[in-house]
């Protein structure tokens, strides 16, 4: 559904107002929301402001601070294995979500082109938006390096590799990745990143799948990191045990991928049987075989119907899918700051079922539910280890 342009810029001049507000600074906002929805059917719209205060949030560490849309858009699907990508109709597909108020992208330096579309995006943006629509759009880039050493010059070439193909001075966050923890260079990369963002070719540094233990040494070693990305849906809870706890010690925040597990947490997978060959949805992305492992890992099929199932109810209930409702559960969660969903730039859009998450409030009986559900699942940590384990394991 094509979006018009003008609507968003006056979203933006609320965005404006909301500027530099802190995750913790939603919380009333939530509350004004929940007494608005209180009077029932179109008592949304009378909290438009409270909606849109909870659109935006800031993540910070020290001086550090970027204003992001809390429901990111993951662009890991441009990397191939969910259809062919065009470039054109890639572009326009992210500017249609920019102009209805998603305009936070989220990519890496191995997500196929994704980087390369963000650099025509913003190009398009500074020639056909005004200057106070581009306040609003970030791109959100991940360094996933070999195990090699970790000199100032190599840090410096790869991160300008970003900037060129982003066609940005200053990459708004770069997330930084480590597969071996064995090998310590990952604290050389990091300075090295900290003192590329005084340089001011990064605005903040942040992390993608460090666990607990290694966000507090980086931390300990004074690398200001705003952020972690990390694995956390209704299925695995992992972050709200070791992470979540320091998270609220330090103040670093969770941005969360796999959210809705690669479309498995929606109405497609609802009463399907998948031991049957033929019978369900093909597993035929990267990314619904992965999260069908976190499945069987979790508790199997039928135990995640039961969620589904379950999930359903509280969606009918509020009139959103499956997803809105798996989306918001985690956006509640302590120290998530956003959530990624991840986007098929020019062959699906969900951009209306995406924007209901922001005015969605659940309430008691509907987070019990889940938790009734949950709590007969295993428990991840134990199976897979803490945030990012799954990466390194053997």
């Amino acid at each position: 559904m094509a979006v018009s342009v003008q609507p968003v810029f006056a979203s933006s001049l609320a965005w404006s107002a909301v500027s530099g507000r802190s995750i913790n600074s939603t919380r009333s906002s939530r509350t004004e929301l929940r007494r608005g929805l209180g009077g029932g059917g179109g008592s949304v719209r009378c909290s438009s402001a409270a909606v849109e205060a909870e659109r935006r949030v800031t993540v910070k560490n020290g001086s550090d601070s970027l204003e992001i849309c809390r429901v990111l858009n993951g662009m890991w699907q441009t990397s191939g294995g969910w259809g062919r990508i065009d470039r054109d109709d890639a572009v326009e597909a992210m500017l249609r979500h920019a102009d209805a108020g998603l305009s936070t992208f989220d990519m890496a330096d191995h997500y196929g082109p994704a980087e390369d579309l963000y650099g025509i995006f913003i190009n398009r943006v500074r020639r056909e938006r005004p200057p106070e629509y581009l306040e609003n759009v970030r791109g959100l880039t991940k360094w996933v390096p070999p195990p090699v050493k970790m000199t100032s010059s190599y840090v410096r070439e790869n991160i300008n590799i970003s900037r060129k193909r982003m066609d940005v001075a200053s990459l708004d966050m770069l997330q930084f990745h480590w597969w071996d923890y064995a090998n310590p260079g990952y604290l050389d990369a990091l300075k090295h990143l900290t003192d590329l963002k005084e340089e001011g070719k990064i605005k903040t540094v942040a992390l993608t799948n460090f666990d607990t233990e290694r966000l507090q040494k980086i931390l300990e070693n004074g690398v200001p990191v705003v952020s972690n990305q990390v694995q956390h849906s209704i299925v695995d809870m992992r972050p709200r045990q070791r992470m979540a706890e320091l998270c609220k010690l330090t103040g670093v925040k969770l941005i969360t991928y796999g959210t809705v597990m690669g479309g498995l947490l929606s109405e497609k997978f609802l009463d399907t049987n998948l031991t049957i060959p033929f019978a369900g949805p093909r597993l035929n992305t990267p990314s619904l075989q992965k999260y069908k492992r976190m499945v069987d890992a979790w508790g199997g099929w039928n135990l995640f119907q039961s969620l589904l199932q379950t999930l359903k109810r509280i969606a009918s209930k509020h009139g959103v899918s499956i997803s809105t409702v798996a989306v918001r559960y985690i956006l509640d969660q302590p120290g998530v700051a956003g959530s990624m969903i991840g986007v098929r730039l020019g062959l699906a859009e969900h951009i209306e079922e995406t924007n209901a998450i922001f005015s969605l409030v659940l309430d008691e009986e509907d987070v019990e539910s889940i938790q009734e559900v949950t709590k007969k699942g295993k428990d991840l940590l134990q199976v897979i280890g803490d945030c990012g384990d799954e990466y390194r394991r053997i």
